[in-house]
């Protein structure tokens, strides 16, 4: 099992490692590799010493599985050339999410879609994966008719620039605004504002809520709306999920449902203060939900807080989950 991480010296890729870790991935040999200006870089993976490559030479090796995490444009130049060669490419960018051809996965709902036909896969947003993640069961039961979106996700979500702001502001009271990953100071202060706007008025994180969970969840009819903002959090993504359903339900059965699913932890007594934060979520791969209760103002509708360590199950975590799917089902492999 040959195994190659595109991008392994960024602050997912580092993540990656730690899961493949952390979960016993079988690897025969590992393949780090990340852009010219990182070759040679050491690094330490299971106890050995490993010299980042390039990816022409990461190709030669031919690896079973490369996990993408080093942006969506390096993604689409490259990912077809590893997919050419054999590789399976699971990929953590936005380059492939909403291609018609390639299958968008979050492993508990929809993994037994994949075929050994699916050479590169995409790995959704971080924050659409939690959402889905705890949405999808009760899809499900009740159907989903429209979700309104709130999002409070943390500056790690942007990658070393924005951390490195984060801390320079925390403990500096300044950073230069030449090196500032944001518009605004992002320590102390609430950004409404998560990657680029559109024509529309929205921006593209909250436009990815929108047609991700469609695509993964297989229904383009459910109405959507978001609101994406960066809040200075080191721990993970939270979420306020406001959802109308098209049958009525027993918020009993939806807390039964929730804990009976995979991947899902339910926080909910208030009378003890006990709901999901991203104090308690960080380090964690799983999806934690509370503060569940009926919406008064709408039929059929329920209000659920959702919490997740961003760069594990928002992003390393299902992407080793999606390798190991591969390899339990032997997906991988050139197609014949």
């Amino acid at each position: 099992m040959k195994l190659a991480i595109v991008g392994v010296t960024g602050l997912v890729g580092n993540v990656m490692m730690k899961v493949l870790n952390e979960r016993n991935f079988p690897i025969t040999e590992f393949i780090p590799v990340a852009s010219e200006r990182s070759l040679g870089t050491p690094i330490s993976f299971r106890g050995d010493t490993y010299y980042v490559i390039g990816m022409e030479e990461a190709i030669k090796k031919q690896p079973d599985i490369a996990i993408f995490s080093a942006g969506g444009t390096t993604s689409k130049e490259w990912a077809p050339k590893f997919a050419d060669a054999g590789t399976t490419v699971v990929d953590n960018s936005s380059a492939w999410r909403m291609d018609p051809t390639k299958k968008l996965v979050v492993p508990e709902i929809n993994a037994h879609l994949l075929t050994n036909e699916d050479k590169i896969i995409a790995n959704p947003n971080c924050s659409t994966i939690q959402m889905v993640a705890a949405l999808n069961p009760l899809h499900l039961k009740y159907k989903i008719k429209r979700l309104v979106i709130s999002t409070y996700q943390s500056f790690t979500g942007t990658g070393v620039k924005a951390v490195e702001q984060y801390k320079g502001e925390r403990d500096n009271g300044s950073y230069p605004k030449e090196d500032m990953a944001y518009h605004y100071p992002i320590f102390e202060n609430c950004i409404p504002h998560c990657d680029v706007f559109f024509e529309n008025g929205y921006t593209r994180e909250e436009l990815k809520l929108v047609n991700e969970t469609q695509k993964i969840l297989g229904d383009d009819t459910l109405a959507i709306t978001a609101t994406a903002v960066r809040v200075p959090v080191d721990g993970g993504h939270s979420e306020s999920v406001n959802v109308e359903f098209h049958n009525d339900f027993e918020k009993s059965e939806v807390i039964e449902l929730l804990k009976n699913t995979e991947g899902i932890i339910v926080q909910d007594d208030i009378e003890n203060n006990v709901y999901p934060m991203p104090l308690f979520a960080k380090d964690k791969d799983e999806v934690f939900v509370g503060r569940i209760r009926r919406d008064h103002s709408i039929k059929n509708g329920m209000n659920l807080w959702i919490v997740s360590d961003n760069l594990r199950k928002g992003a390393a975590t299902n992407a080793v989950q999606i390798s190991e799917y591969l390899v339990a089902k032997n997906l991988i492999g050139v197609t014949v």
